[in-house]
């Protein structure tokens, strides 16, 4: 019989928020914001029919896309797969939510729609 409190079964999706940031690895790139879409998959604790149709029951997803946009402008890092990490640490901390997976895509190739990094982190128990 499966553990149900280590379930990752009901998931939220944010898909392609626009964001952006001070990130590269040369200054001049870092220099000025840089335009940055993230998707955000997190698994709060609480399951959907433990809810009640009620918002002060559930992580609200609005919040966590507020926060990620002032998040994410907080910070000046060389490497996108740094800053997904960052993020989902930080997300972690602030949302009642058990995992969360990051994908954050970087517009600076010429010759590619995007570049990305995925990240997926659980929390601690204890």
């Amino acid at each position: 019989m499966p553990n149900e409190s280590n379930s990752f079964s009901d998931e939220v999706h944010i898909e392609q928020l626009e964001i952006s940031a001070h990130i590269g690895v040369p200054e001049e790139e870092r220099a000025t914001p840089q335009r940055l879409v993230v998707s955000i998959s997190f698994w709060p604790y609480r399951q959907a029919r433990d809810l009640t149709d009620k918002i002060d029951q559930t992580v609200n997803y609005s919040a966590v896309a507020e926060e990620t946009k002032r998040f994410v402008s907080d910070q000046s890092v060389n490497l996108i797969e740094t800053l997904a990490d960052l993020l989902a640490t930080h997300l972690l901390k602030t949302f009642l939510i058990q995992k969360v997976a990051i994908e954050l895509r970087k517009f600076v190739l010429e010759d590619t729609k995007y570049v990305s990094a995925t990240v997926t982190r659980s929390a601690s128990v204890g």
